[in-house]
């Protein structure tokens, strides 16, 4: 198996959601980018969040206008041996140290796990106390319809002090 590291941490001193991922697929590893499979929903759930179409935006503009909008990124290992891009393949895991990252966010209100592998690995690694949500994976893998998970990422939007309906749009 091969290991696999993580990228660093997109984040500014305003950042208010931390989203973290378990570890970057094969795609985005070669591209050297978050989220770059092109059937990942990630940019369309979090531009839904914050009413920017990110999935039109070049990569780099995907990142300032997430980090505009107070939205991190990281993953919650930092290396791993996968073949492949399942979670479930995932192997020999060490963790990022995240509690040091949280701890230096003073507006962070919430750390939200991009699916089940990212939140069983992450919760632990996280100080007692610190808000924290589970939400379905962006990946393809997932095969939860899209707008299901729209209205399980609209939740995201509390944290911005935003209007969240069950439909996953602003009311």
């Amino acid at each position: 198996m091969t290991r696999h590291a993580s990228f660093a941490p997109v984040v500014a001193v305003r950042t208010r959601v931390l989203i973290l991922g378990s570890l970057p697929g094969v795609k985005s590893l070669a591209a050297g980018r978050y989220y770059a499979h092109p059937q990942n929903a990630f940019w369309r759930l979090t531009g839904s969040v914050i009413g920017v179409d990110l999935a039109a935006l070049d990569y780099p503009d995907r990142l300032a206008a997430l980090l505009e909008a107070g939205i991190g990124l990281w993953d919650v290992i930092a290396t791993a041996r996968r073949d492949g891009s399942l979670d479930g393949a995932i192997r020999d895991v060490e963790s990022n140290d995240l509690a040091p990252l949280v701890a230096s966010l003073p507006d962070l209100r919430l750390v939200a796990f991009n699916g089940q592998k990212a939140a069983a690995i992450g919760a632990r690694l996280l100080e007692p106390g610190t808000p924290h949500l589970t939400l379905p994976s962006s990946s393809p893998a997932h095969t939860m319809a899209l707008a299901s998970k729209a209205a399980a990422w609209a939740e995201l939007r509390a944290a911005f002090g935003l209007p969240v309906s069950a439909s996953g749009s602003t009311s």
